[in-house]
């Protein structure tokens, strides 16, 4: 299993709790990212919206790629992988955007492919935002225009919704054939994009039955294609650990209590807009990209636990969640890392003395 986060860019992932100590500024986002690479993290997602989706729309943000550009120099070893919505990207800037962003972090640096679903977020930043499976047969040009730029020497292409004649793209990235692209959908639509052009996948919070059905629709999908495995398979989750499981359930029920909605402003469009497989409730929403639903609650040796059953179900990358973030995330790599790793090496102790007991 590798670690990563949520970069801190709205100020928290709470939309009942008004003020997480976690500010949405680039210095507090520059300290947690330094502080979690010497932690273990293995990488940090970025989530791209021009409005504060999970504190109110009036409440502050940071915008995505310039942060990621900087964040980039100021790092070493972690990766950073930055959301993209083809709604609001030319794919040839993009393209180019992603090279020099590669080229400052020495291969760091990925992509999730998200085509959008906040219509009023567009109305207000142009987003040509269209129906549905429209918008994915958007993002289907946008990632072919992505790979073209990054490995032909000379691109052109001639699609419904984008136009390349003889482009040019150097330096190329550093990774190749191409920085990673991570994407995430639950609709027919989207998992036929994912299965076919993306090369990681990511889901929102799921239980571990859910995880795994997911994950084993997904490989062999990937395998009808005839494309190579996915590189990897992350999923959001929220972290709450604390010294007993009364304290845990506690804080539960402290930050899915609703007394303001004023986070709320993009659940209509979220649940109207994309094509959920799971009905989302309220109280999923409380929290960011349904992060309470993996249960990753509880004390250090029960998340550890649950976390080797996402494991066994597929799961490669945990893309956590926390609050505060840089106490929090402090917290879950000297407690809870340790343990998972001494409890695999349990299992597979136990797994070998078995095997040689039947031998």
């Amino acid at each position: 299993m590798k670690y990563g986060f949520w970069l801190p860019i709205f100020g928290g992932w709470l939309r009942n709790v008004k003020d997480e100590t976690m500010p949405p500024t680039f210095d507090y986002a520059k300290k947690v990212i330094q502080s979690a690479e010497n932690w273990g993290y293995d990488t940090t997602l970025i989530a791209e919206l021009y409005l504060n989706d999970i504190k109110g729309t009036d409440a502050d943000s940071l915008e995505a790629w310039s942060t990621a550009a900087a964040l980039a120099a100021v790092t070493e070893k972690i990766e950073i992988m930055t959301a993209v919505r083809p709604v609001f990207h030319n794919p040839a800037v993009t393209a180019k955007m992603t090279a020099n962003i590669d080229h400052i972090s020495n291969g760091r640096f990925t992509l999730n492919i998200v085509s959008g679903w906040w219509a009023e977020e567009a109305k207000q930043y142009d987003g040509n935002f269209t129906e549905h499976d429209e918008r994915y047969a958007r993002t289907e040009e946008f990632i072919e225009i992505l790979k073209g730029l990054w490995t032909e020497e000379t691109f052109s292409y001639n699609g419904k919704f984008y136009q390349i004649e003889n482009a040019k793209l150097s330096p190329k990235p550093v990774q190749r054939p191409n920085p990673i692209l991570y994407a995430g959908g639950e609709s027919e639509k989207g998992k036929q994009v994912i299965s076919s052009l993306c090369d990681a996948y990511v889901i929102h919070g799921h239980t571990v039955e859910e995880a795994a059905v997911k994950i084993a629709d997904m490989k062999a999908r990937r395998k009808a294609a005839g494309r190579e495995p996915l590189k990897t398979i992350g999923m959001a989750a929220y972290v709450i650990c604390r010294d007993t499981e009364e304290e845990a359930l506690a804080e539960v029920k402290r930050i899915t209590t609703i007394n303001d909605r004023s986070g709320y402003a993009g659940f209509k469009d979220f649940t109207s807009m994309s094509e959920l497989e799971q009905q989302i409730k309220l109280q999923d929403y409380s929290v960011s990209n349904r992060g309470l639903r993996p249960n990753l609650v509880g004390t250090p040796e029960q998340i550890a636990k649950q976390i080797l059953e996402f494991e066994k179900a597929g799961v490669g990358l945990l893309l956590l969640q926390s609050s505060p973030q840089l106490e929090e995330l402090e917290r879950f790599s000297k407690q809870v890392m340790p343990i998972v790793e001494g409890l695999r090496k349990t299992i597979i102790s136990n797994q070998s003395i078995k095997e040689r007991k039947k031998a």
